[in-house]
């Protein structure tokens, strides 16, 4: 694993997800030019992003921020392949490698990986020869490490890193609050991986922004030891102290949230002990609670016909706990306004099926009905 970039230097990797964005919507490039400026000096190289993050802004935000301001030996990047998003046959499932490379302007990817594998999709990255049309961009010097990121049970996960053995990492979705989640089943797939030998590159760390804000009783536990940490820094310090990490990713939104992760990462120091012992009484708090743990991907709003805005409803649910009903009322108002409501949905199921944490959002969103006035 040693021919992994970075994989000892430094543990925090740039997630570009959840980029920050303009008034008008589109992303904020000077700010993500600054953060990359912080990350870079302080000894970051790994940047994370895929095809279909923000139809394709992600990728040319990372060019005009990263690919175009360093030298190529100065990062690495990863980005992704998705064939069950954005595409509709083998050909322009292909093409996605293609586009990435001139959208990044980075001549190569240090990683690639086939996306977000699920049961109900992995069909089409065999229907469609994905496995050995990676294989081969690695032999043509196009790939130097591929593997797929990985949004299923544990018993999947065994059965690909048995038929692909040649896969060279993993992405996994790790943090302390799924570390025994049955959906997510971190701790499982962790181990899974270190028993075929894959390092993995973790994504989720802070659960798409969930930890770094969790529930008041998640709070009093981390506020009464005193750290000055950070909650989200409690959740990548988690993550980075695990053996077998290439890198703990975080979807950085703002030149804040950078500068809190550098503050606890640049000279990074695993969990003692007694702050494993502080994790471990958070997480069974939250496994405790009944939040919606979505972690807000949209993977499940592409296809709906009733256009419903599913993470935003649930994150106004997980929001309301203490809160008047008004302001319930007035927060879920917002985030349907001209979109479809949680009463309007037809239970197609097919969010169901796209939802990498497994979540029954049908059932969820009957739930939420409550919010509306």
């Amino acid at each position: 694993m040693s021919d992994y970039p970075g994989k000892e230097a430094f543990k925090l990797g740039f997630g570009l997800m959840r980029l920050p964005k303009n008034p008008d919507g589109t992303i904020d490039i000077p700010q993500v030019c600054e953060m990359t400026d912080r990350f870079i000096a302080a000894g970051g190289t790994y940047f994370d992003t895929a095809y279909v993050y923000d139809d394709g802004r992600s990728e040319e935000a990372f060019r005009l921020a990263v690919a175009d301001r360093y030298p190529r030996e100065a990062y690495t990047v990863c980005t992704k392949l998705n064939a069950w998003m954005q595409c509709h046959d083998e050909e322009s499932a292909k093409q996605q490698f293609w586009t990435s490379l001139e959208r990044t302007g980075a001549k190569y990817f240090d990683y690639y990986l086939l996306h977000a594998i699920q049961r109900n999709n992995l069909h089409f990255y065999d229907d469609y020869h994905i496995w050995d049309f990676v294989r081969g961009l690695k032999e043509q010097g196009l790939v130097r490490h591929w593997g797929f990121s990985f949004h299923a049970d544990p018993d999947l996960l065994e059965e690909l890193l048995t038929k692909h053995p040649e896969v060279g990492f993993v992405q996994l979705q790790i943090n302390y609050a799924d570390w025994e989640n049955p959906g997510v089943a971190s701790r499982r797939n962790w181990e899974i991986c270190k028993a075929h030998g894959k390092p993995v590159t973790v994504m989720e760390s802070v659960k798409g922004g969930i930890l770094a804000d969790p529930i008041p009783s998640v709070k009093a536990i981390f506020d009464a030891t005193g750290s000055k940490l950070s909650y989200a820094g409690w959740a990548v310090r988690f993550v980075a102290s695990l053996d077998n990490i290439i890198t703990a990713l975080s979807g950085m939104s703002s030149l804040a949230q950078m500068e809190d992760n550098l503050s606890y990462m640049k000279d990074f120091q695993p969990l003692t002990a007694e702050e494993q012992a502080v994790i471990e009484k958070a997480r069974m708090t939250l496994d405790a609670d009944q939040s919606i743990p979505c972690t807000g991907c949209r993977y499940c709003t592409e296809g709906c016909p009733m256009g419903i805005p599913i993470p935003d409803i649930f994150t106004v649910a997980n929001r309301r706990k203490g809160s008047p009903h008004f302001r319930t009322v007035r927060e879920y108002n917002i985030v349907t306004q001209n979109k479809g409501k949680a009463a309007d949905c037809i239970q197609c199921g097919q969010c169901e099926g796209a939802c990498p944490q497994h979540l029954p959002i049908i059932s969820l969103l009957e739930k939420c009905r409550e919010m509306e006035a």
